[in-house]
């Protein structure tokens, strides 16, 4: 390991996973040269060696000049290697700036072993091109949720999806101080606008609810197991919502001034939406959508660079909110 060089925090499974690539990949590598990739110790390079030979990986060594090669027993016959062209790899490096938001969770770790074993079987020279690459977007997630207190009740939450395990949850709801006990099966997790929600099959409520993770403060995993029902379609449940929140849908109008017209056109705000350009450079935009509050949240961000046009009782409701803002700024403090 090298002097003042911090050494990878990944779990023994990854670096052996990335020992055994390293080994595959150059056909024989010195000690030296693991000790360099690995940033761990003499020691632990041995010990490790020792959990490949025993996990079924025949090593054997020879002198190369003046220094000793390891490689595996010809014939070996190794994990089937997963190829990446150039540019996936760059589109791999270029989606891992935008998983910030994972920090402290277990996610992150297998997020981090998956881009170890990468580096394990790419050149030198490839790799820090790619590291490159990865900086060459920097994502701003502003307002994205801390879970690393929450990467305990992640890793439950993954085995049930994964192993599709019923689960028990206690949850604390907004504005409420003791949480309740919910019984179900998870279906979906969902991120959405830098949070993670959980989608439950509630046995009580006999219907599916969406649940905030960091509301979540205990999760039991059952032995349970359940099935999918072949109906259940996630993507096709938001659909009429548009944000996370799925009510009955609205039919909306807005029209935005002239001067973030191109802001309005440049995106895709909801998947039936129609825009209107108008003549004096404003811009209508309409669509059919369920989730008031996200709705209005999202009108008053414009300021009064935006006006609703219908649905008249939302309109009302916007006026109201505008009115009790406005007595609230009557006077300075």
């Amino acid at each position: 390991m090298k002097k003042g060089k911090p050494g990878k925090k990944y779990s023994q499974a990854a670096r052996l996973h990335n020992i055994i690539r390293l080994i595959e990949s150059r056909h024989g590598i010195s000690i030296e040269e693991l000790i360099d990739e690995t940033d761990v110790d003499r020691r632990t390079i041995y010990r490790d060696f020792k959990a490949i030979s025993d996990a079924g990986y025949p090593l054997t060594a020879e002198w190369v000049g003046n220094r000793k090669e390891y490689s595996f027993i010809t014939g070996f016959k190794s994990i089937p290697p997963i190829s990446f062209s150039l540019q996936e790899l760059m589109t791999l490096y270029l989606l891992r700036s935008y998983l910030n938001m994972f920090e402290g969770t277990p996610f992150q770790e297998d997020i981090s072993a998956i881009f170890n074993k990468i580096h394990s079987v790419l050149p030198p020279r490839y790799a820090a091109h790619l590291e490159r690459i990865s900086n060459i977007t920097i994502p701003l997630l502003q307002g994205r949720k801390d879970y690393s207190k929450a990467s305990e009740i992640l890793s439950q939450l993954r085995q049930a999806l994964i192993y599709q395990n019923s689960i028990s949850i206690t949850y604390r709801s907004p504005g409420t101080k003791t949480p309740r006990p919910y019984s179900g099966d998870p279906y979906t997790m969902l991120v959405y606008k830098g949070g993670l929600y959980l989608i439950v099959y509630v046995q009580q409520r006999k219907g599916i609810r969406t649940f905030a993770i960091e509301r979540i403060e205990s999760v039991t995993v059952h032995d349970q197991r359940f099935e999918i029902p072949e109906e259940y379609k996630p993507e096709k449940d938001f659909d009429n919502s548009f944000g996370i929140v799925n009510e009955v849908p609205l039919s909306i109008t807005a029209k935005f001034a002239p001067e973030i017209a191109h802001t309005i056109e440049e995106r895709i705000w909801h998947k039936n939406q129609k825009i209107k350009k108008l003549s004096d450079g404003s811009v209508e935009l309409s669509f059919m959508a369920g989730g008031k509050i996200e709705i209005l949240s999202w009108l008053l961000s414009y300021g009064d660079k935006v006006e609703l046009i219908s649905p008249v009782e939302m309109r009302r409701e916007l006026k109201e909110i505008i009115d009790s803002m406005q007595c609230k700024y009557k006077k300075d403090r």
